[in-house]
């Protein structure tokens, strides 16, 4: 079976050629018609002015502008696979990524530029960095139109690069045909989209935010930019006065401020159809306050790079109904996704005992970019391994405890941090929350909780909050209190900094 991503945006230039189709601010910037047009001269330069060969791969160190909605269409187009990264990356991380990948060209915006240029230095195979205002980029958008390059569903189409948290980021290869079952999924399971709606994209285009391009773009839908190019709440619900049925995929983190920032200002939220949050784990007094304060206009999804946006889902619908197992949950598979639990010896466990989440389906990865090992260990006999510990109960919903190298091991017992976290954000003078496990020479490990207070608290205070709620043995034994947590690009908080405070 042959098909191309582009075939969504030429569908959608077609049956919608003045619908707006890329907006900076409160401004249209082009619409499906220009859009489709600049798509197919972009691609024709990369061939012609720039001697980009079918597969070969183009990396994008960009903040969020409009370019980057072009930029992954034409790489398409033109038969090419598109590395986008995370731009606040060291220049040295950058060069991994250059040369893991391959990268024979390079785009950029402005403030990035000197990093890749840096980068580039140890990158012998990267042979432009170009900047998306020069002239260089303008000259590229006079190429003559063309055709599509036809392309083969199992042809790779984006390397999405892990966070490298825990070592160097492996690259996520993901193919048309991935990409293709994220857009039919989005539809089926997360959300409805009309032509003239819009997604607004505050988060990392890099990242999450970059993937639900693909599903608005094939409904004529538009994709705004804040002016900002990031997130910021009060640009946010600015903007909502100029475009209508919007949708926000947000981290956890970021809607938490989304909703500090509404329950303070009151904005009017007339045209905010949708928030999509996933990234991290939203806790059900976090998930409970939102709708409170923003109505029922909430929708989560679970994912991971391998597998990307599309492990389960729970609608807006779905959380209007919710109990609290459920607003604890990460929801139901998506259509066509199955989810099983495992033991270490990937031997099937039942309803309601806890071991690693297993997936099977058309999102799963098709591998690790230049290590088979990694590829064959995670893909083991033909389930993707996602390392996250959970259980699905009854009704089919999938409970994530943690990450399996985030379970605490203490006196023989299992601890899962997020249980625990739960707990401690009950608490209204609690604002972020987040619990380790460090060794212990007696016990294996003791549990430590990293606190983030809106109010006075102390540790007394918690330590009778967790004796009331949880197993004495799950409680922390040290609080430690932070004005923040940190956390990376995509709003996950990282555990491994924390343990290097201490």
């Amino acid at each position: 079976m042959s098909a191309n991503l582009v075939n969504l945006l030429e569908r959608a230039a077609r049956a919608y050629p003045r619908q707006p189709a890329v907006a900076l601010g409160g401004q249209v910037w082009c619409d499906y018609a220009t859009l489709a047009e600049r798509v197919t001269r972009l691609s024709t330069g990369f061939r012609v002015r720039l001697g980009l060969q079918s597969q070969d791969r183009v990396a994008l160190v960009m903040r969020n502008c409009p370019h980057y909605v072009e930029m992954l269409f034409a790489c398409w187009h033109a038969g090419l696979t598109a590395v986008p990264i995370n731009a606040t990356l060291h220049p040295k991380e950058l060069a991994f990524i250059f040369q893991d990948s391959c990268a024979a060209a390079c785009f950029v915006t402005a403030e990035h530029a000197a990093d890749a240029a840096q980068a580039q230095q140890s990158s012998p195979l990267l042979r432009e960095v170009i900047d998306v205002a020069s002239n260089d980029y303008a000259q590229l958008l006079g190429a003559a139109n063309d055709r599509f390059v036809e392309r083969e569903t199992a042809n790779l189409a984006w390397f999405f690069y892990t966070s490298g948290t825990t070592g160097k980021p492996k690259g996520v290869m993901l193919t048309q045909r991935n990409l293709l079952a994220l857009t039919h999924n989005y539809f089926s399971d997360v959300d409805h989209i009309a032509a003239g709606d819009s997604i607004l994209h505050a988060a990392p285009m890099s990242h999450g935010s970059g993937l639900y391009i693909l599903p608005h773009v094939a409904q004529a839908a538009c994709n705004v930019i804040p002016e900002s190019g990031g997130f910021d709440p009060t640009e946010i619900f600015g903007l909502l006065r100029a475009h209508r049925g919007v949708t926000l995929f947000a981290a956890p983190t970021m809607v938490k401020r989304l909703v500090d920032r509404a329950e303070i200002a009151a904005p009017d939220l007339g045209n905010l159809k949708t928030v999509v949050y996933g990234g991290g784990p939203m806790y059900v007094a976090d998930i409970r306050r939102a709708m409170a304060v923003m109505g029922p206009r909430f929708a989560q999804i679970y994912g991971q790079g391998e597998s990307p946006m599309t492990i389960t889902a729970m609608s807006k619908a779905l959380h209007a109904d919710a109990d609290e197992v459920m607003l604890a949950s990460v929801g139901l598979p998506f259509t066509g996704v199955e989810v099983r639990i495992a033991d270490r010896e990937d031997r099937w466990l039942h309803t309601g005992e806890i071991g690693e989440v297993l997936v099977r389906g058309d999102t799963v990865m098709a591998g690790y970019l230049n290590n088979p090992d990694a590829s064959t260990k995670t893909l083991a006999h033909g389930w993707l391994h996602t390392g996250d510990i959970g259980c699905v109960d009854a009704r089919g919903f999938l409970a994530l405890k943690d990450r399996s190298k985030d379970v605490i091991i203490s006196g023989g017992s299992n601890i899962y941090p997020r249980e625990v976290e739960e707990v401690l954000l009950t608490h209204p003078a609690v604002a972020e929350a987040s619990v380790i496990g460090v060794s212990d020479a007696e016990w294996g490990e003791r549990v430590v909780a990293f606190v983030v207070g809106r109010g006075a608290v102390g540790a007394e205070e918690l330590e009778r909050l967790c004796l009331d709620s949880i197993a004495r043995f799950k409680r922390p034994k040290r609080y430690v209190f932070v004005d923040a947590l940190p956390k990376n690009a995509a709003g996950k908080v990282l555990k491994t900094e924390l343990r290097d405070l201490l």
